[in-house]
């Protein structure tokens, strides 16, 4: 009988390393990781993986703090005879520089692929940023796995929620968005959004009056500045609105992003991707039916 996979996380990851573990019933490795004093990165393997397959659990929402630590890990499992490596990054960074918009400019994507591609034998991510890029496949030179929380967001919405409104920010979710409503059985708009830097975000948003005594549902795959959902909130309230739930698949939350914009909705949450209080739908289930394909 041959030995199941180890699940092993990186710092930050711990959490949702113990349950993909516990859903895969498979065991959790022993890494050994800490910074020396002069900022470098210490990283051991202490569990025996020659022959097993691997999980090596990174949800990358601080790509420049944790690449090299998975880097390493990486290369001493391939070393220590692992057969094979699936990173799983519940959030993949680096996906949003799609293009040189400016001369001159990295188009971070594509390297970040190459480089995560050097070093693990496959991916699996929940809902990346695909937006010039239309598969992961474009960029990734080993195979990249996109799984998609719709549902789980639309079975949280119909538990939670009586008499939504499903709102989405922009005309690029409206697939996503009528997929959730659709699950979830609900009505559907889309706002109109025009960004104009990181922090300045402009919300259109119709006449909803229709919908009126509905409780409105914001989702969005990813909240770093908050200024889309903080925006959004705030054009529902001047049309009459309650204030809106909040649901959101990455949790990246930037500076007082979480605080402020607790301030204008009613509640928020969030998927496991990226550990944060907000969170409440878990992705464990979702993660360990890809590892075991």
């Amino acid at each position: 009988m041959t030995a199941g996979p180890f699940v092993f996380a990186l710092p930050g990851s711990e959490r949702q390393g113990r349950d993909l573990a516990d859903r895969l019933g498979a065991e959790t490795g022993v890494l050994e990781t800490r910074r020396f004093p002069d900022g470098e990165s210490y990283v051991r393997i202490v569990s025996v993986v020659a022959g097993r397959d691997v999980a090596l659990v990174c949800s990358l929402a601080r790509p420049d703090d944790q690449f090299l630590r998975l880097v390493f890990a990486a290369r001493t499992l391939r070393e220590l005879g692992a057969s094979r490596i699936t990173l799983v990054a519940p959030y993949l960074a680096y996906m949003r520089q799609d293009k040189q918009f400016h001369s001159g400019e990295a188009v971070t994507s594509t390297y970040f692929a190459d480089l995560l591609s050097r070093e693990v034998d496959r991916v699996i991510t929940v809902d990346p940023h695909l937006h010039r890029h239309k598969a992961l496949a474009e960029i990734y030179a080993v195979p990249a796995v996109a799984l998609h929380a719709a549902p789980l967001l639309a079975d949280w919405i119909a538990a939670n929620v009586a008499q939504p409104l499903v709102i989405g920010p922009d005309l690029e979710s409206e697939q996503w968005v009528a997929d959730v409503a659709g699950r979830s059985e609900a009505p559907y708009v889309v706002l109109r959004k025009a960004r104009r830097g990181d922090r300045n975000v402009e919300i259109a948003t119709p006449d909803l009056s229709q919908w009126a005594g509905r409780q409105p549902v914001l989702i969005d795959d990813i909240a770093s500045s908050g200024r889309t959902l903080i925006e959004a909130a705030r054009g529902l309230a001047a049309q009459g609105f309650r204030p809106p739930v909040c649901v959101v698949v990455h949790a990246l939350f930037a500076d007082d992003a979480y605080a402020e914009l607790s301030g204008v909705a009613e509640r928020i949450v969030s998927t496991d991707a990226v550990t944060h209080p907000s969170n409440g739908i878990p992705l464990a289930g979702l993660l360990a039916d890809a590892v075991r394909t």
